[in-house]
């Protein structure tokens, strides 16, 4: 009689779950007991766990690279693959072979053989099966990553997880893995991640926090914390009654801290309350704090992954800004007081209240109330109140205020604008830079140039050609889409929602109406809580805004919205994407929009979606005039969901899919061939995240696994997928070219309009080696 086998009652056989779920976040395939595969012998020393296959590498001809090809009259196996595998070591012989730039990832790029075998589970390791493909060799890398993040030290993986539909994959990524490490919070469990500051220059580590004046209980709760938690170092600053003052902004350079934003009491499990952070969804990258239009996006893409409530309270963050900053900042540190930056709160708000739950009505409309009076003060505060209103116009214009060199920059960005200003005091760049900073040195031009450049800033497109050394006085297309949906959201929320009429409940100065400069020069304002609002008042500013665009940006020669120079009187031809932005906010009218996209679009079209401008626009680049970020050849999120959402709003439905397409199309191939990169921007005529316009590029420094993604890419992925049919979204996880997708009669010109030139290369490879050699040669001529 054979003698029975026992085994430690801890261990679980992959033959006794009928139902293992595969493609689930890693918490869920990571975090449960391990799995073991049963023996065939009884002399098996496999059965808890030991696996020789990570370390077997089968011989042919004294080379391990060598296999035979696969066929597609192969015999498949009847069950799923499944592998035992050792965690640490494998990740040793992968990176090992593999990852032959030393960069701790598999890409297209690396000279490795790009093939490994693994030890299958039903063999207990000894029978091997070859991992082939950058692709299948990166996601290994990836699960191993996850693997040793739960503590494993062996795990059985299921092949299907390295052979993932690389669309479902990524979207998994986002939902269930990016926006998490993308959450923060500003209260005593978060203040230790919230407070890092990539953008601090002044050597401080220890975090500092300012809160409002009118929070003493927040300020307390501050105080308490660091009473608490003495080794966090934490300096709590109470801020002024007026903190956007810019001497006392400027005087904050030295002591950069991160803004208190809104809290929720709760229980504190004692029997009495304290306050908790609301989280949030920061950029990424460099960018950890919260975000005004990056926020925007990155609501649309939690909303379609269903975090209704991470937008809502994003949304709650803006509203205490609003009230206790003046505006909502640029960014959530001090250094962004003064600064604000595309508004997008009314859509924002309308979008996440159309998806509350129902159940709570009388909390929805009250909470949407709290939005829309923040926006109408945010509107007559900010946006329509001089200095960036032009009365002249009734154009608005981003034109913040500030003194001084803007501190978050990196120390060396002005340093060819301040040479000269430094040669003519007799003085180093460092010393003039701050004699200027404070006060001692007067310099006119200089004071010019920096109003531009914070103008710039506010605009969130930094830095670009179209705006330089005159940002501040330009009536953009873009601010005046926004500030038309704006006043059309408003009036829609007071008509539909609150009964055609809303008492507002802070008192704040009325901006004149209709806009002329006879109104805005005479001192008296009515006040906010002097009468009630109207839709009838709302949809009224809409229709003049309408009208100053047709007048002053739009050119019907040229089929195209340009913006307006309100000091030089006439419109700047820079050809912008941003055009397409009158579709998003419904202000064009048919004709206009008719003449937008079958006469102007081409410009902008390339083969991985809209570039942000023209290349004849950009002009000609040099070691003199570099590139910069938000100009051709780049492209970026936001510029594609506004142009995909206002192309349907007008119906054209197809043109959206197809720019949809085109962009996730260009993200996925970066994600199949680049270990899972989900990066800030792209060049989207060389299909290539390795940029090297000023900044470089975000969210592409990790090890082994890609943790955030960044912010507003991963929102346009996903509002990007919901425009694809079953189809499309096929063809992109097979990574079918546009060019292939659309078929050789597509007419767009992939060069960006330019006329022309030779065609583009798609191979991501030889994308990946021209721009990998055009950073080398850029990095050597700097």
């Amino acid at each position: 009689m054979a003698p029975s086998v026992t085994h430690p009652p801890t261990v679980s056989f992959l033959e006794d779950v009928e139902h293992r779920q595969v493609h689930v976040d890693a918490s869920t395939y990571y975090g449960g007991g391990e799995y073991f595969s049963r023996s065939r012998t009884y002399s098996s020393s496999q059965l808890t766990g030991y696996n020789p296959g990570p370390t077997r590498r089968t011989v042919i001809d004294e080379n391990p690279h060598h296999r035979a090809r696969r066929f597609s009259h192969d015999v498949k196996p009847s069950a799923p693959r499944r592998f035992l595998v050792d965690v640490e070591e494998t990740i040793r012989v992968v990176l090992e072979q593999e990852d032959t730039d030393g960069d701790f990832q598999i890409s297209v790029t690396d000279a490795g053989p790009k093939m490994m075998s693994l030890g299958t589970a039903t063999s207990n390791g000894f029978k091997t099966f070859d991992i082939r493909g950058t692709y299948m060799l990166s996601n290994l890398l990836q699960e191993l990553a996850l693997a040793r993040d739960h503590g494993r030290k062996r795990i059985v993986l299921d092949e299907a997880r390295l052979t993932e539909n690389p669309v479902d994959r990524l979207s998994r990524m986002i939902k269930y893995s990016f926006w998490h490490s993308l959450t923060r919070r500003i209260d005593g469990d978060g203040l230790e991640i919230i407070c890092a500051d990539p953008k601090n220059r002044t050597g401080r580590v220890n975090p500092r926090i300012y809160v409002p004046h009118a929070e003493p209980k927040m300020a307390e709760y501050y105080r308490q914390v660091a009473r608490e938690k003495p080794h966090l170092n934490l300096d709590v600053q109470v801020l002024p009654p007026k903190p956007d003052d810019p001497a006392y902004v400027k005087s904050l350079n030295d002591k950069p801290g991160i803004l208190a934003l809104a809290m929720d009491e709760v229980d504190d499990g004692k029997g009495g309350k304290t306050l908790k952070g609301i989280p949030f969804i920061v950029p990424g990258a460099r960018f950890n704090e919260l975000y005004n239009w990056d926020s925007y996006f990155i609501s649309l893409g939690l909303l379609v992954d269903g975090q209704v409530q991470m937008a809502k309270g994003m949304v709650d963050h803006f509203i205490f800004e609003i009230k206790h900053y003046g505006k909502i900042l640029n960014g959530s540190r001090s250094y962004y007081l003064c600064r604000t930056q595309p508004p997008f709160l009314t859509d924002m708000a309308l979008q996440i209240y159309n998806q509350l739950d129902r159940t709570n009505e009388a909390a929805n409309r009250l909470w949407l109330k709290s939005a829309i009076q923040a926006a109408i003060k945010e509107y007559h505060t900010v946006w329509v109140a001089e200095p960036r209103m032009d009365p002249k116009t009734g154009l608005s214009r981003f034109r913040p205020d500030g003194l001084g060199i803007p501190p978050e920059t990196e120390a060396s960005h002005f340093t060819h604008i301040l040479e000269p200003f430094a040669e003519k005091h007799g003085l180093s760049v460092l010393e003039f830079s701050e004699k200027y900073n404070n006060g001692d040195l007067k310099e006119p031009q200089l004071d010019e140039y920096f109003l531009h450049d914070r103008a710039v800033r506010e605009s969130g497109h930094d830095t670009t050609y179209r705006f330089e050394k005159r940002c501040a006085n330009l009536g953009t297309v873009d601010l005046q889409a926004l500030l038309y949906k704006y006043e059309v959201d408003i009036g829609t929320a007071i008509r539909e929602v609150f009964d055609d009429e809303l008492l507002l409940e802070e008192d704040f100065p009325l901006q004149p109406f209709p806009p002329t400069v006879e109104s805005y020069n005479h001192p008296k304002r009515q006040s906010s809580i002097a009468r009630a609002q109207t839709s009838a008042e709302w949809f009224k500013r809409a229709e003049i805004r309408r009208q100053t665009i047709d007048k002053y940006l739009w050119n019907d020669a040229k089929n195209l919205y340009f913006d307006y120079d309100t000091v030089q009187e006439k419109q700047i031809l820079y050809e912008s994407v941003t055009a397409l932005w009158m579709l998003w906010a419904g202000c064009a009218g048919e004709e206009q929009a008719w003449k937008l996209v079958d006469k102007s679009m081409q410009k902008f079209e390339v083969l991985g979606g809209l570039v942000s401008g023209t290349e004849e626009s950009r002009g000609k680049i040099s070691l003199d005039r570099p590139n910069r970020q938000w100009d051709y050849p780049y492209a970026w999120p936001p510029h594609q969901i506004m142009a995909w959402v206002g192309l349907e709003r007008y119906g054209y439905l197809e043109d959206a899919q197809r720019l949809a397409y085109r962009f996730l199309y260009m993200m996925t191939t970066a994600f199949v061939d680049f270990n899972g990169v989900v990066p800030e921007k792209f060049d989207a005529v060389k299909l290539s995240h390795l940029v090297d316009a000023e900044y470089g590029n975000q969210g592409i420094d990790f090890k082994m696994i890609p943790r955030e993604g960044f912010g507003w890419m991963n929102a346009a992925y996903q509002v990007g997928l919901s425009f694809l049919t079953t189809h499309m979204r096929r063809a992109v996880a097979a990574c079918t070219s546009p060019e292939v997708f659309f078929g050789a009669g597509n007419a767009v010109d992939l060069t960006g309009g330019q006329g022309a030139r030779a065609n583009v290369a798609t191979d991501p490879l030889g994308l990946a080696m021209d721009a990998m050699e055009a950073l080398t040669i850029s990095a050597s001529s700097g």
